[in-house]
């Protein structure tokens, strides 16, 4: 993780989250809506700013977690790796698409109410059938000449 652009947002999950099968993973997609707001001394009042919008992914586990717990409209708050890539869009123009690889996802509490449930464990892979080894055995204490 040297070297990346690591991002912190809260906002709000503007499109029904979809998750589809990338190569056999979970990938979930959404994007969020960040509207920043400041405060103007002249009139006293706050003032929102344009907002900003991040396209999301998350993997595997937070993936299925994400799917089951996410819905459009939700605050959220997201943690993870910030990337761009740039493409053309309808249009013929050069654009640039702001993205967010998620680490970490939930609900903005400042917002409402939420209730957890843990997940149940993951069963291990199952590893290769091996031979049973053979019981360990002690060395015989050497006897004291009498």
């Amino acid at each position: 993780m040297a070297n990346e652009t690591m991002v912190t947002i809260q906002g709000w999950i503007a499109n029904a989250p979809m998750v589809r099968d990338v190569g056999g993973v979970p990938v979930l997609n959404f994007r969020v809506g960040c509207t920043p707001r400041h405060f103007n001394r002249a009139t006293g009042a706050w003032v929102d700013s344009e907002t900003q919008w991040y396209g999301v992914s998350a993997w595997r586990r937070l993936a299925a977690h994400g799917a089951k717990s996410l819905s459009q409209g939700d605050p959220v708050v997201i943690h993870g790796r910030l990337n761009h890539r740039t493409y053309v869009n309808k249009n013929g123009l050069e654009a640039v698409a702001v993205e967010i690889e998620a680490f970490t996802i939930g609900h903005d509490l400042s917002r409402g109410i939420a209730s957890f449930v843990k997940a149940p464990p993951q069963a291990p892979a199952q590893a290769p059938a091996q031979a049973p080894a053979e019981p360990w055995v002690a060395p015989e204490a050497p006897h004291a000449a009498a």
